[in-house]
């Protein structure tokens, strides 16, 4: 049996790629507002609970982690991970040119062969199906 995604979960797993993109890029402008943190220094972290960014992250990834369990309910982890996968093509995206990072041609390679092995996995089932097992009642 091929299941298929109704228009409802194509939105989940679009709110999962977007909510870890967006959230993990809010993350980092918060922490490189924030400067280095080390070990010997983990009360810096507790600094970073009061800034915007870091807030507005944490609130975003949560959204994705409640998104991303919504997904796992019906489907097998072997196709949400990969199809949500896309996910770093919007992270290289909003990190060159929302965070105006460099990105080197060997990690857009690296994108676009992600890219490829998404095409290869969303072409699957999102779901295994099992055959039942009938059991015959003992005497």
């Amino acid at each position: 049996m091929q299941h298929t995604l109704t228009p409802r979960r194509w939105l989940v797993l679009i709110a999962v790629m977007l909510g870890a993109s967006i959230g993990d890029a809010l993350l980092g402008i918060g922490m490189k507002q924030l400067g280095p943190v080390s070990l010997h220094h983990l009360s810096a972290l507790f600094f970073a609970l009061k800034s915007p960014w870091i807030i507005s992250g944490i609130i975003v990834l949560l959204g994705f982690m409640a998104c991303y369990m919504t997904a796992l309910s019906w489907a097998d982890i072997t196709f949400v991970l990969p199809a949500t996968a896309f996910g770093n093509v919007i992270v290289t995206i909003l990190s060159r040119f929302w965070l105006h990072e460099h990105v080197s041609p060997s990690r857009w390679l690296g994108v676009a062969l992600i890219v490829i092995g998404v095409g290869f996995v969303a072409n699957g089932p999102s779901r295994t199906e099992y055959a039942s097992v009938e059991v015959e009642a003992l005497p």
